[in-house]
């Protein structure tokens, strides 16, 4: 039996699926309405950051299903003292 070297990239079927994937995660990750200063929040916060990078890595742009408000993608905010 012949060994097949493994592929570098995702195909686009992969990619297609990959980001079905990605979209359903994004949106169970913002939608709770959830305090900002919460420590859920702040955790969802910390999964979201590598999967949005992930999704620029593997497609080479950015999450189409992010619809910014025009202001532009919010900015990290600092936590608060406590």
């Amino acid at each position: 039996m012949a060994r097949t070297k493994p592929s570098e990239r995702l195909s686009q079927a992969e990619i297609e699926r990959f980001l079905a994937a990605a979209e359903a995660l994004h949106k169970s990750i913002v939608g709770p309405l959830l305090a900002y200063h919460g420590e859920h929040y702040q955790a969802l916060r910390e999964v979201h950051r590598p999967l949005l990078k992930s999704i620029e890595t593997i497609t080479g742009q950015k999450a189409k299903f992010i619809q910014w408000n025009g202001t532009g993608p919010a900015q990290p905010r600092e936590k608060p003292p406590g």
